[in-house]
Order: structure tokens, then C-alpha cells, then sequence
């Protein structure tokens, strides 16, 4: 088998891929992508279905405390291409955009499917060439090989980005196989971990009316993390982006806290909660005076009856509702996952220490963020940084 040689390899076509084949290419590199599936970027396209959220339009102090752990890390490197490179970005792809009234930022389609294709077009345009049905499996000797739809290949890049994705939605193609051919190479992997998952609980028979149903103008909290986002009631617990961005420290354990009226003071609940309430039920008190919707409603008598007669012990229940909770869905229905290569194990320009010419991007590395524009914003931004550097390698 004869071994090609290739300028440029990128492997993985989703969006940290296509942004280093991007980079590369604009650097006047010859530039292979590589994609396992047979077509790119299928959890970039997923993603879009519901609204594809490319990026927040807040300032960068704000953006970057996002990222947790990883921000010191990261910063530099978002620096290159934050928000309002991720805006102009697509206008240059003369996919508009708009921010919403949470500082989210959408193109105005609104879907991934024209933004990506017309991204593919003009790589495709400039000379990138991609190979559908790629598998990487590793090394022979000194070239990288693959199972193919042709048999067997083998190739020998001057330079390498690896794109391969994180460890959840593995139909969609990032399926975490990449972690063994790593750590067999000696490179540091922390295990994947669910990230932007919604939680496991087991709902009593009464909650049943509310799946579907949104939690609306709440405020969460577990350890030291808090989001005003909403929450979605599902079949199987409590989903959104709310939940997501207490990821981390829902994953250690710590205890979900809920207050259902954030906006009003607890002095002000508990007078309204002990006024007399004749002849009402204690739940039409509880529902007119903490002016608490039919959902949140049922949520207080979920995790917190029976109830308790006195105004104020009411009202600290509304402010911090404890909500018991069984874990995380399953990893590889997350949006996203935690773990990946240790930051450790990379150079500034996210070349693998141990593996010269071998430069990593996206959710392969040890990083999360919730959603929210977040992750994408990232992903593009490591690719930008992995394709820059791998240019310079001649």
C-alpha cells in the first residue's frame, strides 16, 4: 500500500475542523479534511435545528468567566476570535445575523443548514478538499491510516489538526474513539463527563400534566453556580439551558436549589403568604398570593410536601426550593461532554507536546461551557488558533 503524502491534514469536519481548513487554506496551504460520515458537520446542523445560537454578544470580561477551569487557558485564545469575529464570520458568509434580547446571536435563517452550506461551498471554492466515509484508526509507522470506502489508506501530512468532537451524540459522529489511539500514544485524557445534560428525576405520577412544560422567570442554584435561565419539565426530569450552565457542580453532587420568584423579596413573599386565606386551599393561597403558574405550582408540592402552615417557612420554600435529583441523563444524549485532552498536554498554539505536528481543537480538549453561543464560539476559536499554527509548520 503506497502511502500519499498530503501539505495539510484536517480531521474532523464539524465546526473546529472546517474553521482550521479555513485558516489553512487562507494561509495558502494544500488542505484534506477528513470526516468519518458521509456528510460533515451533522452536530453542527442538530445543533440548528431549534435556532442555531452562534455566539453571545456581551463583553468579553463576562463572556470568558463562562468557561470555568479553563478560562485562563482559553482567553488568549478567544481573544483571536470573540463574538464580534464570530458575527463578522458568517456576514462574510453573507449570512446575516441579529441578537436577541438575550444578548444570544442567531443568523436570521436561524437554521445551520445555510450557513454550513455555503461555508462548504467556499472552501470548496479556494481548493479544500473533503473525504467523505474517512475513518482514522490511528498509525502505521509514521503515517496516519484509515479505513476508507475504497479499503485500507495510509497518509503522510506535513501537518495534522485533529477535530474529532467530544464524547456524546456518537451517531452524529463524535463517538470518543480517538481517546485510545491518544492515550496509547502517551497523551493525558481526563474521562468524558456529561456537560449541557438535563437531569434525572423521578417525577411522581401528579407531575405528569406538566411534561413539556417550561419553567419560566426562576433562578437556580448548586454550589457556587447560578443562572436565571429557564428549565423544561420532561418525562424524565429537568432539561434547558438553566440546568445546563449548573453543569459542573450538579456533576460533584452538589444539591439543585430552585427559587421560583427570584424578582420578589422573601419579606415581600412571607406578608403575602400570611395573610388569612379563609375559605381558599392552601394551594390556591399558595398560587394567588406567590403568584406561583399551574407548573412551578406542582413543582413546590413535588419536592417539598407537605407543605407548611406559616407564611415565612412557605416563603423560604418558594426562594430556595430543594429539588432531589438521580444524576445526569445518559453521556451520549448531552449536548455536550466535560473531559478530553488535558490542557497540560498542549502548547499555546494546542500542538500535542508529545506528538509534534499533531495540533487538537474543539471539544477534544478538557473544556465545557454551557450553552448559550458558548460552545460554538470556542470551537471555532480553537480551530482559528490549531490552523494558524499548523500553517507555520512547513
Amino acid at each position: 500500500m503506497t502511502t500519499e503524502p498530503i501539505d495539510a491534514l484536517v480531521i474532523g469536519a464539524g465546526p473546529a475542523g472546517l474553521m482550521a481548513a479555513d485558516t489553512l487554506v487562507r494561509a495558502g496551504r494544500k488542505v484534506v479534511v477528513i470526516e468519518a460520515k458521509p456528510s460533515p458537520a451533522r452536530k453542527f446542523l442538530m445543533a440548528g435545528k431549534s435556532g442555531l445560537n452562534l455566539t453571545k454578544d456581551e463583553p468579553f470580561d463576562d463572556f470568558m468567566p463562562h468557561f470555568g477551569a479553563a478560562e485562563a487557558f482559553l482567553r488568549p485564545i478567544l481573544k483571536d476570535f470573540d463574538p464580534e469575529a464570530v458575527k463578522a464570520w458568517a456576514q462574510a458568509l453573507d449570512q446575516e445575523v441579529f441578537t436577541g434580547s438575550s444578548g444570544r446571536v442567531f443568523p436570521r435563517a436561524m437554521k445551520a443548514s445555510p450557513l454550513l452550506r455555503a461555508w462548504l461551498a467556499d472552501l470548496g471554492a479556494r481548493g479544500v478538499e473533503l473525504r467523505r466515509g474517512w475513518k482514522w484508526r490511528g498509525w502505521d509507522g509514521e503515517a496516519l491510516a484509515f479505513d476508507t470506502p475504497d479499503g485500507p489508506a495510509t497518509l503522510a501530512p506535513t501537518s495534522t489538526v485533529l477535530a474529532l468532537g467530544g464524547g456524546s451524540w456518537a451517531r452524529l459522529g463524535s463517538d470518543g474513539a480517538w481517546v485510545k489511539l491518544l492515550a496509547n500514544k502517551g497523551v493525558k485524557i481526563a474521562p468524558f463527563a456529561p456537560a449541557n445534560a438535563g437531569l434525572r428525576i423521578d417525577w411522581s405520577d401528579h407531575m405528569r400534566r406538566h411534561f413539556g412544560t417550561p419553567l419560566k422567570g426562576i433562578a437556580l442554584s448548586a454550589g457556587n453556580l447560578t443562572s436565571r435561565g429557564e428549565a423544561m419539565i420532561s418525562k424524565h426530569g429537568l432539561e434547558g439551558g438553566g440546568i445546563y450552565t449548573l453543569s459542573p457542580a450538579l456533576r460533584d453532587g452538589a444539591p439543585l436549589q430552585i427559587d421560583l420568584r427570584p424578582d420578589v423579596a422573601l419579606e415581600a413573599l412571607t406578608m403575602r403568604l400570611n395573610k388569612p386565606r379563609g375559605k381558599a386551599t392552601q394551594s390556591s393561597h399558595i398560587r394567588k398570593g406567590a403568584q406561583l403558574d399551574p407548573a412551578k405550582l406542582a413543582l413546590l408540592l413535588e419536592c417539598a410536601r407537605p407543605l407548611p402552615q406559616d407564611g415565612a417557612k412557605l416563603a423560604a420554600l418558594i426562594k430556595a426550593l430543594p429539588v432531589p435529583y438521580a444524576g445526569f441523563a445518559p453521556m451520549d444524549e448531552a449536548i455536550s461532554t466535560a473531559g478530553g485532552i488535558a490542557l497540560s498536554e498542549l502548547t499555546d498554539d494546542l500542538e500535542l507536546r508529545g506528538l509534534p505536528g499533531i495540533f487538537v481543537a474543539g471539544e477534544m480538549l478538557d473544556w465545557e461551557a454551557p450553552t448559550g453561543g458558548y460552545l460554538i464560539t470556542a470551537s471555532l476559536a480553537t480551530g482559528l488558533r490549531a490552523g494558524q499554527a499548523a500553517a507555520r509548520l512547513r
